[in-house]
């Protein structure tokens, strides 16, 4: 998401200087795809972002984590929601991180590591209150119901599959990033199953 003090329009987004989480993230990518002319930016960790923006240091942000559901608390105002905005374009969800193994360790440790990953995953939403109260030790400005409301954009049923639609988002997402040259060479994915 991108926000700021006062409502702008997309096209202002172009003009300012963006704090931004990284270039190395999904949200980075996709807001290069929604401005493909480019935008003043400068990286930012990403939990210094709402307070940057709401004291002024920059004119926008680009938030990802808790911060997509706390920075109305500061009275900042959501400008773009990247995962609609990527959805209205292309009909798919954003993908937002997965988890790579390289080719080299060979295919039986390749799904080994999806299994226990799989696993892993599974445990936690099976016991989620459990999982919840852990996490919670962790979390910035966050109760448990919206830490539990939080942790439900990230860790659902499509952690564990996230399907042929899934993996064509991934595709599509990849594919757009070369093809706008925020990504250098083509990325050929190939999932485990």
């Amino acid at each position: 998401m991108v926000i700021a003090r006062e409502a702008l329009q997309i096209s202002d987004l172009g003009k300012l200087k963006i704090a931004v989480p990284g270039t190395m993230t999904t949200a980075y990518l996709a807001l290069r795809l929604l401005l493909p002319g480019g935008f003043g930016h400068e990286v930012v960790p990403f939990d210094q972002i709402i307070d940057a923006v709401a004291s002024g240091k920059f004119d926008a942000g680009l938030i990802i984590h808790e911060g997509q559901l706390t920075f109305q608390n500061q009275g900042l105002k959501l400008i773009v929601d990247l995962g609609v905005w990527w959805q209205e374009k292309t009909g798919l969800p954003l993908p937002l991180g997965g988890n790579v193994v390289r080719r080299d360790l060979g295919l039986p440790t390749i799904h080994r590591i999806s299994v226990l990953i799989k696993k892993s995953i599974r445990y936690a939403l099976d016991h989620r209150q459990e999982a919840l109260q852990y996490a919670l030790k962790y979390a910035r400005d966050m109760d448990m119901s919206l830490a539990d409301k939080f942790v439900g954009m990230y860790v659902n049923d499509w952690t564990l599959d996230y399907g042929e639609r899934g993996r064509e988002a991934v595709r599509r997402l990849l594919h757009e990033g070369h093809r706008a040259g925020v990504i250098p060479e083509p990325v050929a994915v190939d999932f485990v199953e």
